[in-house]
């Protein structure tokens, strides 16, 4: 089986186990593992790379009515558990263009009167001299 299929399965696997430890109140850990590096942007990269691309993810919705009454804004923008799913979806790409790393990832939330929306983004990178 190959990286990018093993790893999909333990995305598949992890989802559940995060959706049956949010039903029964178990606090699940945010520490994940990805299967290529991931830099944020403030970490240096410090190893030879050569540049795929950006990768990005992004989505745009309409607000909830549950959304739009509450002015606090209390039940808009995504959680950490959702927050590790789209960088588990951003690594998956990355992978798919051969990438061994993505580094510079910012994630970007924006808000309106009638919609959110987010963006994941970072430069897939390829370590040279390996």
């Amino acid at each position: 089986m190959t990286p990018l299929k093993n790893f999909t399965r333990l995305l598949f696997v992890s989802t559940i186990i995060i959706l049956a430890g949010c039903a029964s109140g178990i606090p699940i850990s945010t520490n994940t593992k990805y299967p290529i590096e991931l830099l944020y942007d403030n970490q240096p990269l410090d190893r030879p790379y050569s540049e795929i691309g950006i990768v990005e993810i992004t989505s745009e919705d309409s607000l909830t009515a549950r959304q739009t009454q509450d002015k606090r804004m209390m039940y808009r923008g995504n959680d950490a558990k959702t927050k590790e799913l789209l960088t588990a979806r951003l690594v998956i790409k990355a992978q798919k263009i051969g990438a061994d790393a993505i580094i510079n990832v910012k994630y970007k939330y924006y808000t309106s009167v009638k919609s959110e929306g987010y963006m994941l983004s970072g430069l897939a990178v390829r370590y040279r001299g390996e």
